[in-house]
């Protein structure tokens, strides 16, 4: 009866608001197959601010992002905050003009740009033509492949020396770093490895919205 209702309502061109308990849980198949929550929906257990906490706020069960530089470091503990293969899957939503990324086998650091790890970029139509879900820098794209004040899927798989992205089901970028990886002297850190999660509070002008984090661990 929801699924049919809520099928209803799309039809019709409303929006159905859903509360953090139906969005930030797992479903019996998705424990089973291995599934991990990130964030509860209610709070930023788990996770830690560095240069300006006060960017970082839960609304409507989602991790609201506005403000100047700062990132949100996973520390929780699911595989004690250290990632090697992984599948993460987010909800994100932004809004117009906003810039932001998800960072991948990082580490905390007090202040600045993560040096360690990739970054999944997150921007529909922010001035920056770097769009959402390509490798930061690395293998970048430029077609938007979502919209803003829209919630979409972002999933992002790492697999030995293989980095793979998806909006909505669609594979926008898949990238395997080749042996004897040298990156580019101005993004030095971004090599595979392990490490943590985090996502990136960029300017402030830019408004993002996450929900639904999950992970799931791969040999």
């Amino acid at each position: 009866m929801k699924a049919k209702l809520l099928a209803l309502v799309a039809l019709c061109g409303l929006t159905v608001t859903l509360s953090a308990a139906e969005v930030n849980t797992l479903t019996k198949a998705e424990t089973t197959a291995g599934w991990h929550l990130l964030f509860d929906g209610k709070s930023l257990a788990g996770w830690q601010a560095n240069e300006q906490p006060q960017v970082f706020t839960v609304a409507d069960g989602a991790i609201v992002v506005k403000g100047p530089r700062s990132h949100l470091f996973y520390t929780g503990p699911v595989a004690n905050h250290d990632f090697k293969n992984f599948e993460l899957s987010i909800d994100v939503m932004t809004r117009p003009k906003a810039n932001s990324g998800v960072y991948f086998h990082t580490e905390r650091q007090p202040d600045g740009w993560p040096a360690k790890g990739y970054e999944v970029q997150v921007n529909n139509s922010h001035t920056d033509p770097k769009r959402t879900a390509g490798l930061y820098g690395i293998k970048d794209n430029f077609d938007a492949v979502a919209k803003d004040d829209v919630w979409f899927t972002l999933i992002i798989r790492v697999e030995g020396r293989r980095i793979s992205t998806s909006v909505d089901g669609k594979v926008i970028t898949d990238f395997t770093e080749p042996e004897g990886w040298t990156p580019p002297a101005n993004f030095a850190g971004r090599k595979l490895a392990h490490g943590t999660l985090a996502i990136q509070g960029h300017d402030p002008a830019s408004e993002i919205r996450y929900r639904n984090i999950k992970v799931r661990l791969l040999p």
